[in-house]
């Protein structure tokens, strides 16, 4: 039986009123986090131009935040066990708005990519601390459902949003605001934070920390995200690129021996061997392999193909923010009590890849009103749907001392997977592209033609690349259907806490 169906019920925490105040604030900062990952993109040409950043190393922008995001998570989940959630996060939040300010504030290249690479160790700070005071604060099941709801749908949605702010932003202001903007809501966020946010008493991590387990989890998770933001660049049979996912299997495989056999690891296997747990990571970092590709091909799509400006392109992701707040605030939220995660979690990614099936039909002149909006709303609904759920199950029935690391573990699935997104389809929409250019500019005689058959071989590549997302999230509705096996997450109990704090983690042998 899974663990989380093991755990005792506890009542919930006392403060009912803070915890709605706090959730707030948590709300905000994972706002701001979540936006960072596509606000900045918008801003990159203007930033690359003003700074004098060659096209050879403008990805460092993304890769410099990526890298130390995704290596730290784990790290950064811990941390905030040991520390406690509240401390990590107000020192996660402190710490971003000051690289936020810094990046802002650059005067060359190397400025900014150390601005970028602090903004990730921090976000690899707050991000889990964030999520990990909601699983300890929200114990009761309807509020857990409504808690969830609203951290699901910014989850979701907060991309997009980045999208909308940046292009204002640099539209209107400067790219610099990109950066600047965040430091507002870091203040506004932090300063509430201090006056609301009580964690429950206990469920600390008092075990030391396992150095050798930070040393390998996080040059294993490097070597594999920056694989594959090389493979995207450099391609797949590239040495360096080859040579990262070798590095990356031998630490992270040395990892997993390490973790099985330490007294008191960063990792406790038990988080991951739970099914549920397991069954939600994976599915969750599936779903996230499409949607970063999306995102990025619907961006080229509508400012190159369609001329939209950068600020009409964010209000055409609206639809889709929309529907995730709808499909996580009034469906998953409404129907976590009273149904199984996985008839969320699997049909939520099925009308998302419904969603999907309607992109494969892009054409140059295709309609936003006919395709694209229905199809934005069906994504928004289906992922808001998927995951709710999935967020709060992962998380739950989780021992308090682990709650840091377990949450660290929902972060990395999904920077992992947009890691994994962004190269792998973008090298499929590269080879559909130049195989439709082979196989139609010899037909294009003049130079209207031949731009024609440019776009034409552009969209192709899209919609090529936008397929095999609808298989990868057919893939994830059947892993949400057959490994996801818990009751209704709703009434599913937290782990207590009592006496956590002076518990060292039982070492799990390997067989």
């Amino acid at each position: 039986m899974s663990e989380a169906l093991k755990a005792p019920r506890i009542a919930a925490p006392s403060g009912d009123a803070n915890r709605w105040k706090a959730l707030v604030f948590i709300a905000l900062a994972q706002l701001m986090v979540v936006l960072d990952s596509t606000i900045v993109n918008i801003a990159l040409p203007s930033a690359q131009k003003d700074l004098g950043i060659s096209d050879g190393n403008r990805q460092w922008v993304v890769t410099a935040y990526a890298l130390a995001f995704g290596g730290l998570l784990l790290f950064g989940g811990r941390i905030a066990d040991k520390w406690g959630r509240r401390r990590a996060f107000l020192t996660g939040l402190t710490g971003f708005a000051l690289a936020s300010a810094l990046g802002g504030l650059a005067v060359s290249g190397p400025m900014m990519f150390g601005a970028r690479a602090l903004q990730g160790v921090f976000g690899a700070l707050l991000a889990p601390a964030a999520l990990s005071l909601l699983a300890v604060m929200f114990t009761d099941a309807k509020e857990r459902a409504k808690a969830f709801g609203i951290y699901g749908a910014i989850a979701g949605g907060g991309g997009a949003v980045g999208l909308i702010l940046g292009g204002f932003l640099t539209e209107y202001l400067d790219w610099r605001w990109t950066f600047f903007v965040n430091v507002p809501f870091a203040v506004v966020a932090a300063l509430g934070a201090t006056l609301v946010i009580r964690e429950p008493e206990g469920g600390r991590n008092r075990a030391p920390l396992d150095i050798p387990g930070v040393l390998l989890s996080t040059l294993g998770l490097v070597a594999l995200v920056y694989g594959f933001t090389r493979a995207e660049s450099n391609g797949w049979g590239d040495a360096l690129t080859i040579s990262m996912f070798v590095a990356s299997a031998v630490l992270l495989l040395s990892f997993v021996l390490v973790e099985s056999r330490v007294k008191a690891p960063l990792l406790p296997l038990r988080v991951v061997r739970d099914r549920n747990r397991g069954g939600i990571y994976l599915s969750l970092g599936l779903a996230i392999i499409g949607m970063f590709g999306l995102f990025l091909f619907l961006t080229y799509y509508l400012q190159i193909v369609q001329g939209y400006s950068p600020v009409k392109t964010g209000f055409a992701f609206l639809p889709m923010v929309a529907g995730m707040i709808t499909g996580s605030t009034q469906i998953g939220a409404r129907l976590m009590t009273r149904v199984r995660a996985r008839f969320l979690m699997g049909p939520g990614f099925l009308v998302a890849g419904l969603g999907m099936l309607l992109l494969t039909q892009l054409e140059i002149g295709s309609s936003y009103t006919t395709l694209l909006l229905p199809a934005m709303v069906l994504l928004g609904l289906g992922m808001g749907t998927a995951f709710m759920p999935a967020m709060s199950l992962a998380t739950t029935g989780v021992e308090p001392r682990d709650a840091g690391v377990a949450s660290a573990m929902v972060n990395t699935s999904q920077q992992v997977g947009g890691a994994i997104g962004t190269a792998l389809l973008n090298t499929i929409a590269a080879s559909a592209k130049t195989s439709y250019l082979k196989d139609h500019i010899a037909g294009a005689t003049t130079k209207p033609q031949q731009q024609l058959v440019g776009l034409q071989s552009m969209v192709h590549g899209y919609s090529t690349a936008i397929a095999f997302a609808v298989g990868i999230l057919a893939v994830a509705a059947l892993i949400a259907f057959t490994f996801v096996n818990a009751g209704r997450p709703g009434t599913t109990p937290v782990a207590s806490g009592a006496g956590a704090e002076d518990e060292v983690p039982v070492p799990v042998v390997a067989h």
